[in-house]
């Protein structure tokens, strides 16, 4: 074995200190520098923080472009007719509501997620292929029409569970439903037991204001936009075109009922003492002095901002309409959620203020930010508001791309239950030892 000798450690190096450089060895050097830089830089690049494929720039020359193309999601549609009782949530009783009637309003997303989902080069047809399943109902239309009251939703609810094997393999957890409106996923009354690991689509995330808890919770459920009415986000030209902010009337408007709430009747108050800046109608959705669509939309786009207090519920479809007349949002509702908040920096394109404070010290602050700054930020919402938009898988920015994105990340590779089970060869079983193929309808639930 060779040994090493320390003395001669010394006598080498020293040796080497005086070697005499050639222009060969000058060149080496150069090149190892130049390669040293080269790597050191392009170490550095890959350590940088990262930016999300789908965060939006706000320098971009026209709109964020959601990269669709890179989803890989297979989703499978319940048909109307393939569950009994599923009919029942989606037209009532009689079967006279449609899906036409329903799609009307702010709570049309139950309707517009359905069709599209249906038009979908997602859509599966094979429900073995599928990562995740769409439950069809248009329950708060259904409700709203009196197709349904609040016992026969929760019965019908928990019947269609009862037939679908697949919601009883992974205990709901890939199973997607849509709640349109403020109260939630409560339109289900017992939902908290048969559909708690369910993903639920809805625009409102919190209600912990008239129930002992939310029916939201951040790690499944998806916030949605609300629905707008499709005259200020489709047609062309469009129902109402935003005014230039030197042929506004009004620094804010606030247009909403009072409803009892706190905020609303505060700004009410408010605009009462000064008319001159701060704009709020009486509002009449009934008889001869009624306020038409058209009407409403004239009067939000005549301020520079929207004021969006919190209603019956936290979220406010104020605030999304306020992106088509272009003038800034200022948020009101202390618990609100707002969707896609991995791709929009929603302090880019909107104020949110303490509903505490709402008073003169809010119109002073409103009042001392300049044209410049609120042109800013109206460009920058021009740019994201496609994404509030429910429109064909074929536009790259859309509140359905946007959902897509979002259910994407919610596909899992295997699924269970606490009623399911695995043996060695990968088949799943049931309680009973029974094959997962073998399972007949209907199944008991929670």
């Amino acid at each position: 074995m060779a040994t090493i000798n320390p003395g001669n450690k010394t006598t080498r190096l020293h040796s080497h200190h005086h070697t005499t450089c050639t222009r060969l060895h000058q060149i080496a050097a150069l090149a190892l520098v130049a390669a040293t830089f080269f790597l050191t830089r392009l170490f550095d690049h890959s350590l940088a923080p990262c930016s999300s494929p789908y965060r939006i720039s706000f320098s971009d020359a026209n709109h964020y472009t959601a990269p669709i193309s890179r989803l890989n999601l297979k989703i499978y549609v319940y048909d109307n007719d393939e569950i009994d009782g599923l009919q029942l949530l989606m037209s009532g009783r009689d079967g006279k509501i449609s899906a036409d009637a329903c799609v009307k309003g702010q709570w049309g997303t139950q309707v517009k997620i359905h069709r599209l989902l249906l038009q979908s080069t997602y859509r599966t047809r094979k429900k073995e292929e599928a990562d995740l399943f769409f439950v069809p109902s248009y329950v708060k239309c259904v409700r709203m029409m009196g197709g349904l009251n609040d016992k026969e939703i929760n019965q019908t609810y928990v019947k269609v569970l009862s037939q679908m094997p697949y919601f009883r393999l992974s205990g709901g957890r890939n199973h997607i439903f849509v709640f349109p409106s403020g109260a939630g996923a409560h339109l289900f009354k017992s939902w908290a037991t048969y559909i708690n690991r369910s993903i639920i689509l809805t625009p409102e995330g919190d209600r912990t204001d008239k129930r002992d808890i939310s029916a939201f919770n951040t790690w499944k459920d998806i916030i949605i936009p609300g629905n707008i009415d499709d005259g200020m986000t489709i047609n062309k030209p469009r129902l109402v075109d935003p005014l230039p902010l030197s042929r506004r009337k009004y620094l804010a408007n606030y247009l909403g009922r009072a409803q009892g709430k706190v905020g609303r009747l505060r700004l009410i108050e408010l605009a009462k003492e000064y008319h001159d800046k701060l704009e709020s109608p009486v509002l009449k959705f009934s008889g001869p002095e009624k306020l038409g669509k058209t009407d409403y939309f004239l009067h939000l786009r005549n301020a520079k901002f929207c004021l969006a207090p919190r209603g019956e519920s936290s979220w406010t479809l104020r605030f999304y309409e306020s992106f088509f007349v272009e003038c800034v949002p200022v948020i009101l509702s202390d618990q609100v959620e707002l969707p896609f908040q991995d791709v929009v920096d929603y302090s880019q394109i909107s104020i949110k203020w303490p509903s505490t404070r709402i008073g003169t010290e809010l119109l002073d602050y409103l009042g001392s930010i300049s044209d410049t700054e609120i042109e800013e930020m109206i460009t920058r919402g021009r740019k994201v508001r496609c994404l509030w938009v429910y429109a064909p898988e074929s536009e790259t920015c859309s509140a359905f791309s946007g959902i897509l994105g979002e259910l994407q990340k919610k596909v899992r590779q295997f699924h269970q239950s606490a009623e399911t089970f695995w043996l060695h060869n990968g088949s799943l079983v049931n309680r009973d030892l029974v094959e997962f193929s073998k399972w007949k309808p209907p199944m008991p639930l929670p």
